[in-house]
């Protein structure tokens, strides 16, 4: 398995992707694919979109082998959600 090497802080990582998603990609992506995952190269604008975090990364990286890889959940905030998000009554 190869280690890969951050190249940015988590700030600029996170300032990077953003830009990008909302400048290129999120009118490209969030018609019909709500809540699924997008893995963004914050070098290369390139992203892949897919159901699982995973997935996504695992065919970005195999288009762009050294991709600085940030992710965003299409329609939400947050990649992932923590604690009790069960039925309301």
């Amino acid at each position: 398995m190869t280690v890969r090497q951050r190249r940015y802080s988590k700030e600029e990582l996170a300032q990077r992707g953003k830009e990008l998603y909302e400048s290129q990609i999120r009118q490209q992506v969030e018609a019909n694919n709500a809540d699924k995952i997008v893995a963004i190269d914050i070098e290369t604008g390139a992203f892949e979109v897919d159901e699982d975090t995973l997935a996504a990364s695992d065919r970005l990286l195999a288009r762009c082998p050294d991709a600085q890889t940030w992710f965003i959940r299409i329609g939400q905030g947050a990649v992932h959600r923590f604690g009790w998000h069960g039925l309301t009554e």
